[in-house]
């Protein structure tokens, strides 16, 4: 059972990780290209540091930083050692990390990790794919990091490699379409001169109501820190899931409107001047004779 891991990437997350880690009564060796909160001042060192088999968590920006820091590993653990990627990457990625590692006898697990800057506190939800054995060796690991209560409720081993973050990416095209819909409902409210207390109508709906969620908790906070939004630009960035769950939506003709509208609302945020809008504009001029503003 591991209870010495090394952990590669100590930003918001990745920092946080290991004190929860450290609080459960595991060892840590963090690895990070910031020297201030790195253990050790470079991935050898890290590796030096762990008993055998060595087990290595990577917690850096999926895509191209992932995928370098899964080849070094590649090149400098040994049989019988254990990577996990607890990144945001596509399942796919997962397949072909897998793959690679696994010509060199070196064992590879994924996990969906949600809980953002909170987790330190609230505990994080777990989502792993891997072999069965691979994961109950994980088990004190995942313990330590997943919310007080039933396992089950906060952990799941999903299926084989790439199930972990197969789920975390429907998870988080679930939390588009949830958060546009909390949105488009604080603008109908803004918008309509008999609601006064639009910040009090959102703190109204955290107990008893069907649409109390822990996103609505964020939301009355942002609403208790600016009132009206006013301090902020409504832009809106996407790190991918909502992409790629869509994309899967397609492959496997299952219908999922509400998040591809949210993730389509999300790509108009970024637009100050919409051609589009520009064309329906003079759509609607040409044959009704509506009224378009000049630029």
């Amino acid at each position: 059972m591991t209870t010495h891991i090394g952990l590669i990437g100590l930003g918001r997350m990745g920092g946080n990780m290991r004190t929860r880690l450290e609080n459960a009564g595991l060892t840590v060796t963090g690895y990070d290209t910031n020297p201030e909160v790195s253990d050790v001042a470079s991935v050898d060192e890290l590796l030096a540091a762990l008993p055998t088999p060595r087990v290595v968590w990577v917690m850096v920006p999926a895509g191209e930083i992932t995928d370098a820091v899964v080849t070094e590993l590649g090149d400098k653990l040994s049989e019988g050692d254990l990577v996990i990627d607890g990144g945001n990457s596509r399942f796919t990625e997962d397949e072909r990390h897998a793959a690679d590692l696994a010509e060199r006898g070196i064992r590879f697990v994924d996990a969906g990790v949600s809980g953002g800057i909170w987790g330190l506190d609230n505990g994080y939800g777990l989502m792993v794919g891997g072999d069965k054995a691979d994961v109950a060796e994980l088990m004190p690991v995942f313990d330590a990091l997943r919310p007080e209560g039933p396992r089950e409720e906060g952990f799941v081993h999903a299926g084989p490699v790439g199930a972990g973050h197969y789920v975390k990416m429907v998870h988080n095209g679930i939390e588009y379409g949830l958060m546009q819909a909390y949105a488009e409902g604080f603008e109908l409210l803004e918008k309509k001169d008999l609601v006064h207390d639009v910040a009090g109508s959102f703190k109204a709906w955290q107990r008893g109501t069907v649409v109390r969620s822990w996103l609505l908790d964020l939301m009355v906070r942002a609403l208790d820190e600016d009132d009206d939004l006013s301090e902020i630009e409504g832009y809106v960035d996407d790190s991918g899931e909502g992409r790629w769950t869509v994309e899967e939506a397609i492959a496997n003709a299952v219908p999922m409107p509400a998040i591809s509208a949210s993730l389509f609302a999300r790509f108009e945020s970024r637009q100050e001047d919409s051609n589009a809008m520009k064309a329906v504009a003079a759509l609607r001029n040409q044959f009704g004779g509506h009224a378009v503003k000049k630029a």
